[in-house]
């Protein structure tokens, strides 16, 4: 079973990707993909619903993401500090969690640059 620490971690890095792709559904996201040839008229629902709420969203992606950063930032610590014999998270999990944040930071830019 997970740690109320490594749920928080992926709960905060996936609320952040979840805010950032909703913000960045209006402007960035169809540009992003329809300039790597992917179609994207299935944003065409979703973006009238949540463009009222882009600047909202686009706080909660920036506070999440930043929440998700510096849990990220204290696992590495304690993993580094852990003695040898000790159990102190997973790697591949902190691996997960940055690249998840990565995705997150750069929708969350799309959306603010191209909003």
């Amino acid at each position: 079973m997970k740690s109320i620490a490594q749920w928080w971690s992926g709960l905060a890095a996936g609320g952040g990707i979840a805010a950032a792709f909703g913000a960045a559904t209006c402007c960035a996201l169809p540009l992003g993909l329809a300039s790597m040839g992917i179609g994207t008229a299935w944003l065409g629902g979703i973006s009238p619903v949540v463009a009222p709420y882009r600047a909202p969203l686009l706080v909660v992606a920036a506070v999440l993401l930043l929440v998700a950063a510096i849990r990220l930032a204290r696992q590495v610590w304690m993993a580094r500090t852990c003695p040898a014999d000790a159990a102190c998270g997973s790697p591949t999990y902190r691996v997960l969690t940055a690249i998840g944040i990565v995705i997150g930071v750069a929708l969350l830019a799309g959306a603010y640059l191209y909003g």
